[in-house]
C-alpha cells in the first residue's frame, strides 16, 4: 500500500471532549443500573476509550494505547465517572448533546482507525474493518460489561453501517482518488454525520434475518 498523500490529525481537544462525553454516556447507563463507583468507572472507561483500546491493543499493536500514554484521557473518564455518579438524574437531559457528539464521533473515529491502518500498509478490507471497530468498539465493550446483548448484533438504527460506509468512502478517496487525507476526512465526517442524523430522524432500521420454520429433528 502506497503512503497516504496527507494525514488527518484529530484535534486533541475534540478527542478528549469526545472521550469525556462517551464516558459520561457509559457512566449514566451504569448509574441507572445502580453500579458502585468502581463498576461505574469501568463502564465509563470501556465506553470512552474502548474503540482506541481495541484498535491499538488488539489490531495495530504499536505500543501502549494513547489513553495510557497520555493521562488526560483517564482524567476525562474520571471526570465523567464523578459526574455520572453524583449528578446522573440531572444529566439525563443532555441526551441530545450526547447523540450529536456520538454522530460526529462515528465518522471521525472511523476515519482515524482506517487512516492508521492504511499508514501501516494494511489492505483496504482490514482498514475498513479496523475503522469500524475504532468507531463502535466502545459501545460493544460497554454492552459486554453490563451483560447486554451487544446492540451491534440486533436490528436497530443505522450505526455500524454508517461507520462502515464512512471508512469505505475514506479509503476510496485517499487510495483510489488520491485525495489528501485531511480533505477526505472532512467530507467523510460530514457525510456520516448527516447519514446518522437523517436515519435517526426518519426511523430507518436494519432488518432482522428471516428464517423459515425450523426443521424437525428426528428422534434418535
Amino acid at each position: 500500500m502506497a503512503p497516504l498523500p496527507d494525514e488527518f490529525l484529530l484535534p486533541l481537544y475534540f478527542d478528549l471532549g469526545a472521550t469525556l462525553l462517551f464516558g459520561l454516556s457509559g457512566a449514566l447507563l451504569a448509574a441507572r443500573r445502580g453500579y458502585d463507583p468502581v463498576g461505574l468507572f469501568m463502564v465509563a472507561l470501556a465506553t470512552g476509550v474502548g474503540g482506541g483500546l481495541l484498535r491499538d491493543g488488539l489490531f495495530l499493536q504499536q505500543g501502549p494505547p494513547m489513553c495510557v500514554q497520555d493521562g488526560r484521557y483517564l482524567l476525562a473518564v474520571l471526570i465523567a465517572s464523578v459526574l455520572g455518579y453524583f449528578f446522573a438524574a440531572g444529566l439525563d437531559r443532555i441526551r441530545g448533546l450526547l447523540f450529536t457528539v456520538d454522530a460526529l464521533g462515528l465518522g471521525t473515529y472511523a476515519v482515524v482507525g482506517a487512516q492508521k491502518s492504511l499508514a501501516l500498509g494494511l489492505g483496504l478490507g482490514a482498514a475498513i474493518f479496523i475503522g469500524v471497530i475504532n468507531a463502535v468498539g466502545g459501545g460493544l465493550l460497554r454492552d459486554v460489561l453490563v451483560r447486554e446483548e451487544p446492540f451491534l448484533f440486533k436490528p436497530g438504527e443505522y450505526y455500524a453501517l454508517v461507520a462502515g460506509a464512512g471508512a469505505t468512502l475514506f479509503c476510496a478517496l485517499v487510495v483510489s482518488g488520491q485525495w489528501p487525507a485531511s480533505r477526505a476526512a472532512v467530507l467523510v465526517i460530514a457525510v456520516t454525520f448527516v447519514l446518522r442524523v437523517v436515519s435517526h430522524r426518519l426511523g430507518w432500521t436494519t432488518p432482522p434475518a428471516r428464517t423459515g420454520p425450523h426443521p424437525q429433528v428426528p428422534p434418535r
